[in-house]
């Protein structure tokens, strides 16, 4: 398995004296290619010469590799509370759910010392019941012992903050509500790995705030966060590192401030149209990553 300059850095740390962190999930050298249809350019998917023949005697248009992530290593430790950041189709949501294990990648493979948690995808939720008993059903679902679930259900309601809409089904919830109600749902049971994938985006001041708090508990606690979102504050107030992603490359992994100033000089560059600058910076950036790479692969 193929080590990233963090682990690398761990096991200098810990030639040197220093204990070094424990990882929680390891992602080995992971590249995702997926096949769609085309009507403009791209690599063409080989096929068959029959196959090739009849799609085009129907008048289908081809069929094109889309590499969402090129050959990504990183590895989150305990405690961390990592985001992930990047423009809209950067691979942020597909990596998370190849961690959470909704998807294989092509080339590559996640560990995990436990089972991820992915808000909305590990909760099966009832529409036609109300937020409250949701929340039971959810809790139970989830292996929970019923007294318990009695004993920290005004905490998840708090959480929520539904206010009376907790007493309401939730079919007749927005979908904002309805994923406030899943986050509380998912960090009742205190998981090791939780994926967060713009979670916070749907809610208010009030619930962003009870969010946080929640989620510097569940850090607390020895588990580590994954979480993706478009908010460079939030980012840089909640996050112990941040990796940012362009179109399926690791630019940057590193301090939140550093890696968010950054990448808010890329996208001021390409809001005015200087793509040629952009270009640079992000070339720039895939260069001094792979020097450090090898630095530090030399110890």
């Amino acid at each position: 398995m193929s080590v990233n300059r963090h682990a690398q850095s761990e096991a200098a740390a810990g030639r040197h004296g220093r204990a070094p962190r424990n990882p929680a999930v390891v992602i080995d050298n992971v590249t995702m290619v997926y096949n769609v249809t085309s009507t403009g350019g791209g690599e063409e998917v080989p096929v068959a010469a029959p196959v090739r023949w009849a799609r085009k005697a129907l008048g289908r248009p081809p069929v094109v590799k889309n590499q969402a992530l090129t050959d990504i290593t990183l590895a989150i430790h305990q405690g961390e509370f990592v985001g992930f950041i990047g423009r809209n189709g950067s691979g942020k949501s597909t990596l998370m759910n190849i961690v959470a294990g909704q998807m294989n990648p092509t080339i590559g493979r996640v560990y995990s010392v436990d089972t991820p948690v992915k808000l909305g995808v590990n909760v099966s939720l009832v529409p036609a019941l109300s937020g409250e008993k949701n929340i039971r059903l959810g809790c139970l679902a989830q292996g929970m012992h019923p007294d318990r679930v009695d004993e920290i259900l005004p905490d998840l309601v708090e959480v929520a903050a539904l206010g009376n809409a907790i007493h309401w089904p939730m079919k007749a919830y927005s979908s904002g509500m309805a994923a406030r109600l899943r986050f509380a749902v998912a960090t009742a049971t205190d998981p090791h790995i939780l994926i967060l994938d713009e979670a916070l985006s749907t809610g208010d001041a009030q619930f962003r705030e009870r969010g946080q708090k929640r989620m510097a508990e569940i850090r607390e606690q020895a588990g580590c966060v994954m979480f993706v979102s478009h908010s460079m504050s939030e980012i840089r107030d909640m996050c112990t590192r941040v990796v940012w992603l362009d179109q399926g490359d690791l630019l940057m992994d590193g301090d939140p401030k550093t890696v968010t100033a950054e990448y808010e000089a890329f996208m001021k560059d390409l809001a005015a149209g200087n793509n040629f600058a952009a270009r640079a910076r992000k070339e720039q950036l895939q260069s001094d990553f792979v020097r450090t790479e090898l630095r530090e692969v030399q110890w």
